[in-house]
């Protein structure tokens, strides 16, 4: 059973930044995916780094933002396995921010579904 444990998660405020000013992105309905290889990966990182985010905007009481959030977890911790088998071993880690952009609250279903997509659409340049 896969796991989501701490040194898969983003937490740097530059790699954060880095990806909101250049990051490669696309949409998997109700996610928007940015990503980018980190220049500086922190020791004992791992293949990928991910961040989740849920617009105050659209949602404004924090119940619902962590509520989607733990929803967006949960599918990627289901999901990753398929992400790493696209990631030659010899790649960079990668940062990546997965933003939920639907207007509404929708079931883990629909949420799970965008995840698989996000999945499926992730290619790394020149492969």
């Amino acid at each position: 059973m896969p796991t989501f444990i701490r040194n898969e998660r983003l937490k740097s405020a530059k790699a954060i930044g880095q990806l909101f000013k250049g990051g490669n992105s696309y949409v998997a309905y109700p996610l928007r995916v940015v990503w980018m290889p980190q220049a500086e990966p922190l020791p004992g990182a791992s293949v990928v780094q991910v961040m989740f985010a849920a617009p105050k905007r659209s949602f404004k009481t924090a119940v619902l933002r962590n509520l989607l959030k733990r929803r967006m977890r949960e599918a990627y911790r289901l999901h990753k396995a398929e992400l790493y088998a696209k990631i030659p071993a010899d790649h960079p880690p990668l940062a990546l921010m997965l933003m939920y952009i639907a207007k509404e609250e929708l079931p883990y279903a629909d949420i799970e579904s965008g995840m698989r997509k996000m999945v499926r659409k992730f290619e790394l340049p020149g492969e």
